[in-house]
């Protein structure tokens, strides 16, 4: 028993002082998202400004990071992201995707804003 006595005590207030305060910080988010890779990314031009929309989130390219925006009204899609719902607002049918609404003009997607 003294044995056991000498190995689970040790451990225990190991373990003990092994936990941290640390817990208890709180850490603010940065401003806007920010990621060095974007997976299979459309790049769409609008104003001379290369957004690059992935999984329905929009980004920017700022020296070799990416960074998370929110695209502007009028820029022009061909294809709409996966996932996206129709909505009704007012009688009017749009398309949403994670907070962006797409509005059907001929054969390509405006993005509006509601």
């Amino acid at each position: 028993m003294k044995n056991v006595m000498k190995i689970v005590v040790p451990v225990i207030l190991f373990g003990f002082l092994m936990t941290s305060c640390a817990t208890s910080v709180q850490v603010r988010p940065a401003r806007g998202v920010v990621v060095t890779k974007v997976h299979r990314s459309k790049i769409i031009v609008h104003k001379n400004v290369n957004y690059y929309r992935s999984a329905g989130v929009w980004y920017v390219k700022k020296s070799r990071v990416y960074k998370r925006v929110n695209v502007p009204a009028g820029v022009r899609v061909t294809t709409l992201p996966r996932g996206y719902k129709t909505v009704k607002v007012r009688g009017v049918k749009y398309y949403t995707c994670k907070g962006v609404y797409y509005k059907k003009s001929g054969k390509k997607y405006i993005i509006v804003q509601v």
